[in-house]
């Protein structure tokens, strides 16, 4: 065997122990999550690495893990309202979205448009880096089947609001709630909600502490999709409070 075939077979063997240890680990991370607290994310991770690369060693990537029965029933809501309507219903996949997210992108390539439900956008910050490549889309798309069968929908919001990325270092949703009201998640109200809710698109950009105009429109829509939704109810029909 040539040195270059032998090199070719090396590799080959060391990139599959790769891949299965990869899904050993992704797959035991599934299993144990469905029922553990995530004690920190891997978006929380590469926040941290980040800072000390950058010589910012002060940054501190902070969350605090609390029950479903811990958070306000207005800020799941509130978070369905603004990213994921259709949560309850879909496997994972918003196809619709996906769609008319790729028709829009087609047209305007300087202005991309995801279309990530809950569930997509939970195994991306516990499981995967940040960015917008195809790799990590296609992991994204298998760790989501994965979740989406083994946690229930409520597991999906609750891991989502504590891993969620609200400003510079605050992550999950008791991190936030402490931060900009001085309270727990559990005492959030409606508009406390909508608020946090509408700096998720970016929310390194748009400030919570410092809402524009534009994050304080985006809560107001987020305050009537909640009341179109059904308010409270909507989370009491879907078991999601």
């Amino acid at each position: 065997m040539s040195k270059r075939r032998f090199s070719l077979s090396v590799m080959k063997r060391l990139l599959l122990r790769a891949v299965l240890l990869f899904a050993v680990l992704w797959g035991g991370g599934i299993l144990l999550f469905s029922v553990m607290p995530v004690p920190f994310s891997a978006v929380m991770v590469e926040r941290q690495i980040g800072a000390w690369f950058r010589g910012d060693f002060d940054y501190v990537a902070h969350s605090d893990w609390v029950s479903m029965d811990e958070i306000s029933p207005w800020m799941g809501l509130a978070v369905i309202a603004a990213e994921d309507q259709k949560f309850p219903d879909h496997w994972g996949f918003d196809m619709s979205a996906i769609e008319k997210a790729l028709s829009h992108n087609e047209r305007h390539e300087t202005r991309i448009r995801g279309a990530s439900t809950l569930s997509q956008q939970t195994a991306k910050n516990v499981f995967l880096w940040d960015g917008r490549s195809w790799l990590r889309k296609g992991l994204e798309a298998g760790l989501t089947v994965g979740i989406e069968t083994v946690w229930t929908k409520r597991r999906i919001l609750t891991v989502y609001l504590n891993v969620a990325e609200f400003g510079d270092g605050v992550f999950g949703v008791e991190a936030a709630a402490q931060r900009y009201f001085h309270k727990p998640a559990s005492r959030l109200t409606m508009s406390e909600a909508a608020l946090l809710a509408a700096v998720l698109p970016n929310p390194l950009r748009f400030k919570a502490s410092a809402p524009s105009g534009y994050v304080h429109s985006r809560q107001a829509w987020i305050l009537r999709q909640m009341r179109q939704l059904g308010g409270e109810s909507f989370m009491r029909k879907n078991e999601l409070d």
